[in-house]
């Protein structure tokens, strides 16, 4: 079944796989929205935005500095296959413009912290937000790498959620992630793609 649902993103093209995340977005916004209209109140709600900029840079920027360091760790000493999602996440930003980078990164880091943490976590737990959040990610139980650095990650992530009760510290560390990460695999398609003219010519 994970097979199939790998091959199945493979075979989308480009657009394809742009709708689909920008679907499935939307779809994490409106549970979100949904299910915390019955589970906060107004003050509760408020209560999770902190526009506390040293905090939001300091500890979110931390947070997202001690996972890069780890991947790129596992990148450059891992063997390739542990940590290849199928090229899923090639295929999605490596002809992307760094300004359509920086708003899909943007976009999923607010809806996935958003239901995730805000919602779920708030009310249910860490346990219970992070399972929900790996089951997610399923397609890469192929990869117990990826699975485990997936695992590790939402936890890590909702740690810091319970240290600082301020969702906008973890939105932003789930965005310079994925950010930075998208920023590398579109250069290094780049990189590749003029090697490639190089030698050709």
């Amino acid at each position: 079944m994970i097979k199939q649902q790998l091959d199945a993103v493979k075979m989308m093209s480009d657009r394809e796989l742009l709708y689909h995340l920008y679907a499935t977005q939307a779809i994490l916004l409106g549970l979100a929205i949904v299910i915390g209209s019955f589970l906060f109140t107004w003050s509760s709600f408020q209560a999770i935005w902190q526009w506390d900029v040293r905090e939001i840079l300091w500890y979110g920027g931390g947070c997202a500095l001690v996972v890069l360091a780890v991947d790129f760790l596992i990148m450059r000493y891992a063997p390739e296959h542990w940590y290849d999602d199928g090229g899923i996440n090639e295929k999605l930003f490596r002809t992307r413009s760094v300004p359509h980078i920086f708003v899909l990164t943007a976009l999923i880091a607010f809806c996935e912290e958003l239901l995730f943490r805000g919602v779920i976590q708030t009310h249910a737990g860490l346990v219970v937000a992070s399972t929900i959040f790996a089951l997610l990610h399923i397609r890469y139980l192929q990869k117990r790498l990826l699975f485990l650095a997936v695992v590790s990650l939402s936890f890590w992530i909702g740690w810091v959620y319970e240290w600082t009760s301020n969702l906008w510290v973890t939105i932003f560390a789930h965005f310079l992630i994925d950010f930075v990460l998208a920023l590398k695999i579109r250069y290094d398609y780049v990189r590749s793609a003029e090697v490639m003219s190089d030698e050709s010519s």
